[in-house]
């Protein structure tokens, strides 16, 4: 079964307990967040309200990320969350183009800069406890638990309060499903900013991209010695037909 998390934005306060959880849980450097408080604005003036949400890695079902990295240092577990290896990790950043979210984050302010995401408190599910930030919400916006469950659960809140739910689980099916599913009284797209992404992950086209890099690479280094044997035959034969100049002897 696959672990989630369902994020009911309209009980998020923007407290930030969340955020300071997990980065005590993960010893987050300072100024680094794998999971943060983002803020959007309702209504217009001069009756606005200021909203919060949650934002993280969404550790998608068919994750992009993973499906862009060149080495294996990320990977969809059995359980869920997308795991990030830094003993593997080049560096080379395909995963921050890859992401339809603009989750993995490049540490620019060390030596060996690496990437930095949410991993799902990978080692506290594994010990049987669930995810720092949603154990410290004291709101309980964030809800932890099996997928199927908390889709069912997410529905039946929509179901239940039609009028305060727009009738969507953003994560449902976005990407090719995700394992941070959402609930909201406003429209995903806008106000809160959410990517308009179809049934499929992007990481289908990543996959066809990279196991197709291998054959361009080789078809085209082919394709460079033949014209590299070609040119050098060519400059063999011309120097063979090229007519020989005899300087005169200007001691005679």
């Amino acid at each position: 079964m696959t672990k989630a998390m369902l994020i009911d934005i309209t009980k998020c306060l923007g407290c930030n307990a969340c955020t300071q959880a997990c980065k005590a849980a993960n010893n987050v450097p300072e100024g680094m967040f794998r999971t943060k408080i983002e803020e959007y604005e309702v209504g217009t003036f001069p009756t606005v309200s200021l909203n919060f949400v949650k934002s993280a890695c969404k550790h998608c079902l068919k994750p992009a990320c993973a499906s862009a990295c060149t080495v294996g240092a990320l990977q969809k577990t059995a359980d869920g969350p997308v795991v990030y290896d830094s003993q593997k990790c080049i560096g080379c950043r395909y995963c921050m183009y890859a992401c339809p979210f603009g989750v993995p984050k490049f540490e620019w302010h060390n030596q060996l800069a690496l990437i930095s995401k949410c991993d799902f408190c990978v080692n506290r599910v594994d010990g049987g406890e669930g995810p720092a930030c949603a154990q410290a919400c004291p709101f309980g916006a964030i809800t932890y638990g099996e997928r199927d469950d908390l889709l069912a659960e997410a529905h039946t809140r929509i179901q239940a309060r039609p009028d305060h739910y727009v009738n969507h689980v953003y994560g449902e099916r976005e990407g090719g499903g995700l394992s941070i599913l959402y609930l909201s009284s406003e429209p995903f797209e806008n106000p809160l900013g959410f990517p308009q992404l179809g049934d499929t992950s992007p990481a289908y086209a990543n996959e066809e991209v990279m196991h197709a890099t291998p054959t361009v690479a080789v078809g085209m280094a082919l394709a460079l010695s033949g014209i590299y044997w070609t040119v050098k035959r060519r400059n063999e034969v011309k120097n063979r037909l090229a007519p020989v100049t005899v300087e005169p002897n200007k001691e005679a």
